[in-house]
C-alpha cells in the first residue's frame, strides 16, 4: 500500500494541473477570440484605427462606388430607441466618411448600453475600419435622454472587387447591471 500512496499523490497533482490549465485556457478564450476577430475581420468585427495614418496610406478610388448599409438592432431586453441617421451611403474606398446613429432612453431611469458591431459579408470585415465609433465605449443615457452618436469610417481600397455592398449592423445591449463606473 505504501507504494501506491506516492503514485496516487502524483496522479492527483497531475489531474489538478490539468484542471487549472483547462480553467486558464477557458478564461483566455474570450479575449483571444475577440483579438482574432479584430485582427482578421472574422465574425464581422472591425478594428479601430488612426484615421490620419490610414487615410495617408490609402489612395482613394474615385472610379469605384460601394454601397454601405447601416442597420440598427436591439437586444430583446433593451428598451432604447436606436437607429441610423441614414440607412445607406454610396462611398469611394480610401476616403473617410462620417455619419451617426441616434439613441434615446425612453425609460424613467438611467441606463448603460453597449453596441456590438458586425459587418456583412464576413469577408469584408477586415476592409471596414472605424476611426470613431460609439461602439468603442459604453453609452450612458439618463432617463429620457437622447444622444447622437458619431461614426467615422474608411473602407480599404483593397476590398475585393466582387463586393459591391457592405452592411454595418449594430446590436445594442443593456449592460446597466454590469457597468463599472
Amino acid at each position: 500500500m505504501s507504494d501506491q500512496a506516492p503514485r496516487h499523490g502524483r496522479s492527483v497533482a497531475r489531474i489538478l494541473l490539468v484542471v487549472v490549465g483547462m480553467f486558464g485556457f477557458g478564461y483566455l478564450l474570450v479575449p483571444m477570440y475577440g483579438l482574432l476577430c479584430e485582427v482578421t475581420g472574422l465574425n464581422g468585427k472591425t478594428g479601430r484605427i488612426d484615421e490620419q495614418a490610414v487615410a495617408a496610406r490609402y489612395t482613394p478610388d474615385p472610379d469605384r462606388t460601394v454601397t454601405v448599409q447601416f442597420v440598427a438592432n436591439k437586444n430583446q431586453d433593451m428598451p432604447w430607441e436606436f437607429g441610423p441617421t441614414v440607412t445607406e451611403m454610396k462611398i469611394h474606398p480610401g476616403t473617410v466618411y462620417a455619419t451617426s446613429f441616434n439613441a434615446r432612453n425612453p425609460t424613467g431611469r438611467p441606463m448603460v448600453g453597449q453596441a456590438v458591431p458586425s459587418v456583412a459579408p464576413n469577408l469584408a470585415g477586415r476592409y471596414f475600419n472605424k476611426t470613431e465609433c460609439f461602439c468603442f465605449t459604453r453609452q450612458t443615457l439618463e432617463a429620457g435622454e437622447a444622444k447622437e452618436m458619431p461614426l467615422r469610417f474608411i473602407v480599404d481600397p483593397a476590398l475585393p472587387r466582387q463586393v459591391h455592398t457592405l452592411t454595418l449592423a449594430y446590436t445594442f445591449f443593456d449592460v446597466t447591471g454590469s457597468a463599472v463606473n
